[in-house]
């Protein structure tokens, strides 16, 4: 792709992005939500940051991959839900993925 499809995509990116931010004041005319949207809406960035994850982690152009960085997402998510320091779980994630990938699991 040339400098002006790069540019032009992140253009796209950019107006993309102002308009979907400005769509949810502008449905509520500056009410406040329910309750019950707001804790949907507080969920909504976990779930979509899992989704990354998930998506990062076990797809290898389209189909499914288990390998060296699936183990190292799953180490910090158990180390992460048995209350550990991210810093500890980031760096033990990096560890085991390092780790297989030296042992010449893909």
């Amino acid at each position: 792709m040339s400098a002006g499809g790069w540019w032009a995509l992140v253009g796209l990116c950019v107006v993309t992005t102002a308009l979907t931010r400005g769509l949810g004041p502008a449905a509520t005319g500056g009410r406040e939500l329910p309750p019950a949207a707001v804790r949907v809406v507080l969920l909504l960035s976990s779930a979509l940051l899992a989704a990354l994850v998930v998506t990062s982690a076990l797809a290898d152009g389209g189909e499914l991959h288990v390998g060296a960085d699936t183990a190292g997402v799953a180490t910090a998510g158990l180390l992460l839900w048995r209350r550990a320091h991210v810093l500890v779980a980031v760096l033990a994630a990096a560890a085991v993925t390092a780790g297989l990938r030296a042992a010449g699991v893909d």
